[in-house]
């Protein structure tokens, strides 16, 4: 039997600044839970601000997606509670499907269609999120990255809806495997051959792109 999934919490961040080392810039980061429904499109979550549009949003990474039970873990590890969104995520869910996530599968929340295309990478701007500068090394350790989408269906959303989970149809890629792929060397020109035949984001599909064209 599929497991029930069930839509948690929307969240959304607003400009405000983050200090990292002694360089203080502007972050989209600190998002936290809204009430009522939201409006989701192609270009991400109504209300929810990108300020470095070069490496974070865009249509292939509109959505980003965290689970309760990877943040009922890290609140084991951190010893600590932690509030929805504290991750940067959109959306956060009561779980991920059992089986491995792919590039490609897609969840159904409500009338909103989403089709997963690449695994969480962290930066320095989330170490400074987490007032922790080894929590990217802790996040790579860990590895839970969660996962990002496109919205292939825009819709109105609202905390507590049911997600309906549908693998894709060809054989794919693993979120798991992608993350892998990015954060360890060498990295294997088969496995990104194989990651480039899948519907992985624009911006992932640059870098393996150049990653081939300039071996490890």
């Amino acid at each position: 039997m599929t497991r029930a999934i069930r839509l948690e919490s929307i969240n959304v961040g607003a400009s405000e600044p983050i200090a990292i080392g002694k360089r203080v810039q502007q972050t989209g980061i600190h998002k936290r839970p809204v009430s009522g429904p939201v409006e989701v499109g192609i270009e991400g979550v109504a209300g929810d601000v990108i300020v470095d549009g070069r490496h974070h949003g865009g249509v292939d990474q509109a959505v980003y997606l965290y689970s309760r039970e990877d943040y009922d873990w890290w609140s084991a590890q951190l010893q600590r509670e932690l509030a929805p969104g504290i991750f940067g995520e959109n959306l956060t869910l009561s779980a991920f499907p059992e089986q491995p996530l792919r590039i490609g599968d897609r969840l159904r929340i409500a009338d909103v269609v989403l089709e997963l295309s690449a695994p969480r990478i962290p930066c320095a701007t989330f170490g400074a999120r987490m007032a922790d500068p080894q929590f990217v090394a802790r996040f790579i350790d860990a590895a839970r990255p969660g996962v990002y989408a496109r919205v292939l269906q825009g819709g109105r959303l609202e905390a507590g809806a049911d997600v309906q989970f549908e693998p894709v149809a060809t054989p794919s890629v693993t979120v798991a495997e992608m993350f892998t792929l990015w954060v360890n060397k060498p990295r294997d020109p088969a496995r990104m051959e194989a990651l480039l035949a899948t519907p992985v984001s624009e911006r992932g599909r640059a870098k393996l792109a150049s990653w081939l064209a300039r071996p490890d």
